[in-house]
């Protein structure tokens, strides 16, 4: 199991060793060996400079159970998110966003069958402070602060009422090749919760790490296209969950981002008029 000390190291080395073109980063799915997670992002830009952009996607996630390798064998969640960015000062950027998650429950001992359905909304604020570390490496930091309220699959209470987490995140990006904009970008980032419970008399859980998720992504463009490619891998280590004892849950990610350029709406006449 991972200690403070073993997080921070981790992340410092990342840190001294980035801003990327956003890949969509897999969330937890809970207990298992292996783990998928695909999604199609639109990525738009909203202003003439550059400075103001939004993503939305769409996305999926499988995963294997607790014994066995086949990363596709279950269905692990369903998500929509919208965010909108805001690069307001050189290197500093901050966004906001709007989540919905759908994720079945499974049985924590064998044969893994599914217990119920799980809903979640998450609304969350993050702040990005970039250092460029020459002329092909850039180093990104994130902390993004977000609030989780969970339902079952009929809005009814669920045991975990709510949650308040904290995610800080080191990222460094690589410009491999300007042939198709490849990019390579190593990241570490923690969690940190405190959880409102419905059990019994309600009661918050105590404030503490929850997991570290490490990742390996490689980014490209489609030529003559306006899609661009991300490949990646990640291992989420979650504090006392099964997986933890044979290194984490292991997943094999791939996005498809389909990036918008910023259009000026033609003034009519019926504009002046207005």
């Amino acid at each position: 199991m991972f200690s403070i000390k073993k997080i921070l190291l981790v992340s410092g080395i990342i840190g001294c060793m980035g801003n990327v073109q956003a890949q969509i980063s897999p969330p937890g799915l809970g207990d298992a060996k292996t783990a998928f997670w695909s999604a199609f992002g639109v990525k738009q830009q909203l202003d003439s400079l550059g400075k103001k952009q939004s993503m939305s996607y769409i996305a999926i996630g499988r995963k294997s159970s607790p014994d066995n390798d086949n990363l596709f064998s279950k269905q692990a969640i369903f998500v929509l998110n919208h965010e909108v960015y805001n690069s307001f000062a050189p290197n500093q950027q901050y966004s906001y966003a709007i989540s919905y998650r759908r994720q079945p429950q499974y049985e924590s001992d064998a044969p893994y069958d599914k217990e119920n359905t799980e809903q979640e909304f998450r609304i969350y604020g993050r702040y990005a402070y970039t250092f460029d570390l020459g002329k092909k490496l850039k180093l990104k930091n994130t902390v993004r602060q977000e609030f989780r309220k969970f339902f079952d699959a009929d809005f009814h209470k669920v045991e975990e009422d709510f949650q308040l987490r904290t995610r800080l995140k080191s990222q460094l990006t690589y410009n491999l090749s300007p042939k198709n904009n490849q990019k390579l970008a190593l990241s570490a980032e923690a969690l940190f919760s405190i959880s409102h419970l419905n059990e019994h008399d309600q009661h918050w859980n105590s404030f503490g790490y929850r997991e570290l998720r490490l990742a390996a992504y490689y980014m490209f463009n489609i030529p003559h296209s306006p899609f661009t490619v991300d490949i990646g891998y990640m291992n989420d280590l979650i504090r006392g969950s099964k997986s933890i004892h044979h290194g984490g849950v292991h997943y094999l990610a791939a996005d498809l981002v389909w990036n918008i350029p910023y259009k000026k709406r033609e003034t009519t006449d019926q504009d002046h008029l207005d």
